[in-house]
């Protein structure tokens, strides 16, 4: 009776007694407790940079953009004035449909070059790693020294570009002094670093299974067919990641013009990067420079959300198969 007071009224063996926890489980829960401070401690460095060098500044710049500040003068606060000033500048309206032109002509041609190379290189013959590594190695070359090279290339006088047009009986070409074509110049100099996205897109060709081939051959299918209903598809993931890159490094594109051009003939190659290059660093306005930062960062943002939510329609991946 004693006992069943003690326990609720029930018999002590209906009363479930809860384990205490075992050595073992505190062994193992300092155990997890060393190996998560070992890991945090890997990580500081980069925790620490990102903290410092990115997250850091990109905080500091809000507050910039909201005052007027030109490096040797105190900070004003002006509110949204900066912003405000953004929408009468018809320099920011230059420099934003250069960009977009660029990132327009210059991300699709360049994608369709690397998918052509790709295709190219995707074949099992002898020799064919040194083929892919010359299409590749441009790709490493430093943008400042490819630059150089292709300011050599253009040249009007004595470039290669205006001495093959001679020998095919054309006339010469003002490649970076004519402003209707300088554009083009620069997105036909991009084609040059399509390695990374070749090397990619190879990796994608060498995934795709055989099988789906031999499949699509034994149903009828030609080489066209077989490219747009299997090559395509299975090669999607890999194009969507390209042109994500391409796009954000499009939008960003400063040191051809910076070196070659200077942001002409005419304004134009005067890209959005560029011209906040101008605005922070020659103009010393630093306020106005980071409320051109932010506003170029939400409209690739919004470029890049578009994109995902595109890619829905378009883009295949293995594991939207049922099984």
């Amino acid at each position: 009776m004693g006992n069943e007071a003690r326990t609720g009224g029930l018999p002590r063996s209906a009363v479930v007694v809860a384990p205490r926890p075992s050595s073992a489980g505190r062994r193992w829960s300092a155990q997890r407790l060393r190996d998560a401070r070992d890991g945090y401690l890997f990580i500081l460095p980069w925790l620490l940079g990102f903290i410092l060098w990115t997250a850091g500044p990109m905080i500091a710049s809000v507050f910039i953009s909201l005052s007027e500040w030109r490096i040797i003068t105190t900070p004003r606060f002006v509110g949204i004035a900066n912003f405000v000033a953004l929408l009468h500048d018809k320099q920011i309206a230059l420099s934003l449909y250069n960009s977009a032109f660029y990132v327009v002509f210059g991300v699709p041609t360049h994608l369709l070059i690397a998918l052509l190379a790709a295709l190219l290189v995707n074949v099992d013959l002898r020799g064919i790693a040194v083929y892919r590594t010359l299409y590749f190695v441009p790709s490493l070359t430093p943008v400042v020294a490819n630059a150089l090279l292709w300011l050599t290339i253009f040249n009007t006088d004595f470039g290669l570009a205006n001495y093959l047009l001679t020998v095919l009986g054309l006339p010469p070409v003002q490649w970076l002094s004519d402003p209707r074509i300088a554009k083009d110049s620069l997105i036909v100099m991009s084609w040059w670093g399509m390695g990374a996205q070749m090397v990619i897109l190879l990796a994608g060709l060498r995934g795709i299974p055989v099988h789906l081939y031999d499949a699509a051959a034994i149903d009828g299918a030609g080489w066209w067919s077989r490219f747009r209903h299997v090559t395509l598809p299975m090669l999607s993931p890999a194009i969507f990641f390209n042109l994500i890159i391409a796009l954000i490094g499009a939008f960003q594109v400063f040191t051809q013009a910076y070196v070659m051009t200077s942001g002409g003939p005419d304004n134009a190659t005067l890209f959005y990067v560029y011209y906040l290059y101008q605005v922070a660093f020659q103009s010393f306005d630093m306020g106005y420079a980071s409320a051109m930062a932010w506003l170029f960062f939400v409209i690739i943002l919004g470029f890049t959300l578009l994109q995902f939510r595109a890619s829905r329609r378009w883009v295949f991946y293995e594991a939207d198969v049922p099984r």
